[in-house]
């Protein structure tokens, strides 16, 4: 990876929005003429070609409608299986990647035109040029490979840039630890999750990973990456840096870490516009006193012109950091990385909570080795079960201050009590993509 300074992602914030408007223009000319998905959602919005061809401008885009993950399934539902955001036949497509589900329990299926996946490349080729990755790098995915998305791209992104990429899908977690040890790994892409599943098990057999050939750790998939607590456990159980990255399905691989600058992540505007939300009312943000935004993270990709998104509600929430980064780049920066999502955020005792809130609290103490939260509503107020399950090992009176301890420090953390119990080892799920830990128990099943 070379330091050059006309890559994408090092030009000016000028010549950023110079490439985003020319950008934006094409697709907008593309989808217009033959993607019956944008031709709808123009038509019922009321905008006609001039008003199309009058946008000049990222402000112009708040013309055109917001959209949402759910009239993406619903366009699938009623057009299956791909909808009708195709700009292209059929014939053109070369990729399918699939959700792990929705919440009308099919996946969400999305099509690439070979032009489009390398798009996709061109995205991962910044970001690994932003996270520092060198051409004597080795990478390991360990990742099943399935139809979900994942670090496909990673993979191939990697691959296109002439390092070794090796392959994890079909293994162990015992193979995969062997793998990275054999072949001298340099760099782990997986998520949080799966990273404190591997160290657990190595730690079991005696692998001291501290020792071992990993230097840097790529994660995505939760916002576990951006949370100070989580990401010290992980860097320190392998000995390695972690760099957070962002990015969807349907939208694609937009945000990295810098490795100036931890703790937060850059958008790749070169690729996409980016807009913040208030997400109760769908307005474009104003900035606070410091010239911060809050709010819900809207995107429009700009190289995925086989089937585009345009103003995408992407429900992750954010806050904008007004200062110049340390890199010295003019792309946006997310502090924090993701902060939530605004379908998660829980009201409970009159205190806003997000799930990554508990986790950060509960990932500060060693002995936890998993947990899970349920919430429920009891007595018309939201209750919040946390069950935890302590490392091999500790003694009944080390179990109960556990405990309590980690429900103390949720309540002064986060300003409640949550009723907090103890479950026996290896009693809670492991995961190796996403953690699945968050649970709303449906009022309607209460009593039954």
């Amino acid at each position: 990876m070379d330091s050059q300074t006309d890559h994408p992602e090092n030009l000016s914030r000028e010549a950023l929005e110079q490439r985003q408007i020319a950008c934006l223009r094409g697709v907008l000319d593309e989808v217009s003429r033959s993607n019956p998905f944008w031709q709808n959602h123009f038509a019922t919005a009321g905008l006609s070609a001039d008003d199309l061809d009058a946008i000049d401008s990222v402000a112009g885009l708040s013309v055109i409608p917001l959209t949402q993950k759910s009239d993406l399934v619903a366009d699938q539902q009623a057009s299956p299986p791909y909808g009708t955001n195709l700009t292209y036949g059929r014939s053109g497509y070369s990729r399918l990647h699939q959700t792990s589900g929705t919440t009308t329990g099919h996946p969400m299926r999305w099509l690439d035109t070979p032009n489009s996946w390398q798009w996709f490349m061109d995205c991962w080729a910044q970001i690994f040029r932003m996270v520092g990755l060198t051409q004597d790098d080795r990478l390991a995915f360990p990742f099943s490979f399935g139809p979900f998305v994942g670090f496909w791209a990673a993979f191939e992104g990697a691959n296109r840039l002439g390092n070794l990429c090796l392959a994890g899908g079909g293994m162990t977690s015992q193979q995969r630890l062997r793998l990275i040890e054999d072949n001298e790994a340099t760099v782990i892409c997986g998520t949080p999750t799966y990273l404190l599943r591997l160290a657990e098990i190595a730690a079991e057999q005696g692998v001291d990973l501290q020792r071992g050939s990993v230097r840097m750790l790529v994660v995505a998939g939760e916002p576990g990456g951006s949370i100070p607590a989580i990401r010290n456990r992980i860097e320190q159980a392998w000995g390695a840096r972690m760099f957070d990255h962002w990015g969807m399905t349907e939208i694609g691989a937009l945000a990295t870490e810098c490795v100036e600058n931890p703790s937060g992540m850059h958008l790749l505007e070169s690729e996409c516009i980016a807009e913040i939300i208030d997400p109760a009312t769908g307005v474009v943000a104003v900035p606070d006193e410091s010239g911060s935004r809050h709010g819900e993270l809207v995107l429009t990709n700009l190289g995925r012109l086989g089937s585009p998104l345009i103003r995408y509600r992407t429900g992750d929430l954010v806050e904008t950091d007004p200062q110049t980064c340390s890199c010295g780049r003019a792309l946006l920066r997310l502090r924090g990385g993701i902060l939530g999502r605004a379908d998660d955020m829980l009201t409970i005792r009159g205190n806003n909570v997000f799930p990554s809130s508990v986790e950060a609290v509960l990932r500060e103490f060693d002995d936890i080795a998993e947990f899970c939260i349920e919430v429920r509503t009891v007595r018309s107020m939201q209750h919040m079960l946390i069950q935890i399950e302590p490392v091999a090992g500790l003694s009944d009176a080390q179990r109960e201050s556990l405990s309590s301890d980690a429900g103390a420090r949720v309540r002064d953390r986060l300003n409640f009590n949550p009723e907090v119990q103890l479950v026996e080892e290896n009693s809670l799920p492991r995961f190796e993509l996403k953690g699945r830990r968050f649970f709303r128990v449906d009022e309607s099943s209460q009593g039954q």
